[in-house]
């Protein structure tokens, strides 16, 4: 069978392809996500306004089933999914969502803690809240276009003819192809008295607009704690972001959060307070609840532990670490009066939207000028037959075609005797002709006040500006969202928040670690894992760092409070850090910041460090001590900046050297001074290198470790062997010149 493509339109796929994504691309952006700057809103929330007021559901009304109202929407106007539309219908009716809800709806329709938890359509009821009609009372006085359905059997509003500028007063947010928005609400009063302002001197700049809108006004309150500057240039360019913060009062000497940034879950950020506190990182934290209720439905309590819990600084690290402060985004994409998306700024924006409420004024005026000329028009021809009764009745009563002759006779328009052929036999009454003078009167007097105010630009815009005065008196509320000045919230340092108790940092010789409480413990009785043994211990507080130095010179930093407790044995090192391959631990420091220690080498040399300079934050650690060739890294010593200091090195053939520790100098990094003088062919052979060195206060002890004994050697015992430093040093006393280790007595 041959097939025959004749008359089949061919495209490259190139073309096909481009055309048929920008076709996509430009329907989601104009029919489905982003607003319209005339009404603020998307094509399905547009919809479904209309479908509701045309199904009789206004303020006043009793409310009807949901589902009623998304079946005539994708039925009749939007053919797309049920559960899309009764979402987008849910947003309009929640006041945690929208400044101005557009819809009242009575059942489940989520809460500010879960927006999508809300109940299905067969179960919930809307109708339309009093501030829609600022979107519809104009609809059918000739003020919008109308288009025809999807399937052409009915018309559709082309746009609501807005009253207010919702677009501002609701906001909007949508992710469209290649563009989004997101809009945030205003107060309405604000945004109407700006617009006034502009509508009475078009030449305002920004800053005369800002005298009325002084930021966004969410309808969960907060505050809005943006610098000016911050919020001036997001209404100058179009973007940027806001930063929200949380309301709270002490009450009771609890802490009492009552409004919550816009868009922010209560019990997300209990559940972050809450995950703070397992962690131990808020031991001024006593107690967490949440009181929220019908009455109050904002209402956290924070219980400090005492009195003396700075209530400032810990509301500071809270609103750095949950969401109890949040950043939003702003970025005002809209689709203008031309049909094309952009950025605005402020005063475009509300220049757009008053050429578009002057329009609509506009076509209202005339619509009703024409209905009311139409009716004058009539009235002239029922009075020409009041007038002349007898002579129209008799016309009606002998003639087959009275409309013709009645029409030539008066000189009537086909409109007048199609009226008067209307006419029934009671409107024949005397009293007729006077209603009928009357209406007259009244008809001709609106008329030339319509044609007036058409006719002049000055009345027109006062007209258009007490309309706006009146719909910000019935819909207009005071502001929710408070605008304060208020430095950037910082966490506290994570050791401020933890207590600060005496610990013992014990690690094994195969990198095992564990943390035990208090500074009277002995690491060599605890119990180790088959095959391992004690190797260096460590006395500092809970809330320091512990450092660990490995093999290849490099310091790895730990938090000593998230170390493992002592009553077991431990956690490796490796499970929490990077060490390079083949890499073990030769020692671990703990202290304040500006404690110093000592870091050498088995090729004799080191030098003094500040733990400060040591303290890394990645798992990988830091290179520190740079030991040369088969030079291994000895154990690290706490080093006394006291005056009269001394280091003591020992080396493997038993000599001792003592100098003054002034002589060795302090660096972040390196391979440092020479401590000890170590014959380099005997080093390079394996025969000699330094297995010890540690720092003495003054007048200390020093403690020679020989396997299980241990010689002490008091201040005076030291003389013979003080020297400059990198000297040879003096051999110890036969039998203790094997060394294992020097220590400090105490």
């Amino acid at each position: 069978m041959e097939l025959n493509f004749e008359g089949v339109e061919r495209l490259p796929l190139k073309e096909f392809t481009e055309k048929a994504y920008l076709d996509y691309s430009m329907y989601v952006i104009l029919d489905r996500a982003l607003p319209h700057i005339s009404d603020g809103l998307k094509p399905v929330q547009r919809r479904i306004v209309y479908s509701m007021s045309e199904l009789g559901l206004s303020a006043g009304q009793k409310p009807k089933k949901s589902a009623r109202t998304v079946g005539d929407v994708i039925g009749k106007f939007h053919p797309h999914g049920d559960s899309a539309c009764y979402e987008a219908m849910v947003l309009m009716a929640q006041s945690f969502s929208y400044r101005y809800p557009i819809i009242d709806g009575q059942g489940n329709w989520g809460s500010p803690d879960d927006p999508k938890a809300f109940a299905a359509m067969r179960y919930t009821e809307a109708r339309l809240t009093p501030y829609a009609a600022a979107l519809l009372s104009e609809l059918g006085q000739g003020t919008t276009d109308w288009q025809p359905n999807f399937d052409g059997t009915l018309s559709e509003p082309v746009r609501l003819p807005a009253r207010v500028p919702n677009v501002l007063l609701n906001g909007a947010s949508g992710i469209a192809v290649g563009m989004s928005t997101d809009i945030p609400p205003h107060n309405l009063r604000e945004v109407i008295d700006a617009c006034i302002h502009l509508l009475e001197n078009p030449k305002a700049d920004l800053d005369a607009l800002l005298e009325y809108v002084r930021g966004p006004d969410f309808p969960t309150g907060a505050e809005l704690v943006s610098p000016a500057a911050d919020i001036r240039a997001i209404y100058e360019t179009g973007n940027g972001t806001l930063r929200l913060r949380a309301r709270w009062e002490r009450e009771d000497g609890d802490i009492v959060i009552n409004q919550l940034p816009w868009q922010v879950s209560g019990n997300k950020v209990l559940e972050q307070v809450a995950a703070q506190m397992r962690a131990k990182k808020l031991p001024m934290v006593e107690d967490l609840r949440d009181e929220s209720d019908h009455e109050n439905p904002t209402r956290l309590v924070i219980v400090p532990r005492s009195n003396r819990v700075d209530c400032e600084a810990l509301m500071a690290h809270l609103f750095a670490t949950t969401d109890l402060e949040r950043t939003v985004r702003v970025n005002m994409n809209i689709i203008g009066l031309d049909g094309r998306p952009r950025v605005m700024n402020l005063v475009g924006l509300l220049g757009e939207w008053l050429e578009y409420r002057i329009q609509t004024v506009t076509r209202r005026l005339q619509y009703r000028l024409e209905k009311v000329e139409a009716r004058l028009h009539v009235l002239d021809g029922l009075l020409v037959a009041y007038l002349n009764i007898d002579e129209v009745i008799r016309i009606i009563r002998t003639e087959d075609a009275p409309k013709p002759v009645l029409m030539s006779t008066f000189g009537l328009s086909d409109a007048q005797a199609e009226a008067i052929l209307e006419l029934k036999l009671r409107h024949l009454a005397k009293l007729e002709e006077m209603k009928i003078r009357g209406e007259q009167d009244a008809l001709a007097a609106e008329r030339d006040t319509l044609q007036k105010t058409l006719d002049s630009k000055t009345r027109l815009k006062k007209l258009v500006r007490d309309e706006l005065a009146a719909d910000a008196e019935k819909h207009g509320d005071e502001r929710r969202t408070r605008i304060v000045q208020r430095a950037a919230a910082q966490a506290l340092d994570e050791t401020a928040l933890v207590p600060a108790e005496p610990v013992t940092i014990v690690l094994s010789e195969r990198g095992w670690v564990r943390a035990a409480k208090g500074h009277d413990i002995d690491p060599t009785s605890l119990s180790y894992r088959s095959g391992d043994a004690f190797l260096a211990a460590a006395r500092g507080r809970s809330n320091q760092a512990a450092m660990f130095l490995d093999s290849t010179g490099r310091v790895y930093s730990l938090p000593a409070h998230g170390l493992p407790s002592a009553r077991g044995q431990g956690e490796p090192l490796s499970g929490r850090l990077n060490p390079p391959d083949g890499a073990s631990f030769a020692g671990v420091l703990i202290g304040a910041p500006e404690d110093k220690w000592l870091l050498c080498a088995s090729d004799g040399y080191g030098f003094v460090a500040q733990l400060a300079e040591l303290a890394s934050r990645n798992r990988s650690g830091k290179h520190v001590l740079k030991a040369s060739g088969k030079a291994q890294v000895l154990r690290p010593s706490p080093a006394s900046s006291a005056e009269g200091a001394l280091v003591a090195a020992v080396s493997s053939s038993g000599k001792l050297l003592v100098f003054p520790a002034a002589e060795l100098s302090e660096l972040a990094r390196g391979r440092g001074n020479k401590m000890l003088g170590i014959d380099a062919k005997k080093f390079a052979a394996g025969e000699e290198a330094m297995v010890s060195a540690v720092v003495l206060p003054p007048e200390t002890a020093l403690k020679v470790v020989c396997g299980q004994r241990v010689m002490t050697l008091k201040p005076k015992d030291l003389e013979p062997y003080l020297g400059e430093r990198a000297r040879r040093g003096a051999l110890l006393p036969r039998g203790w010149r094997k060394v294992d280790e020097l220590a400090v007595e105490g």
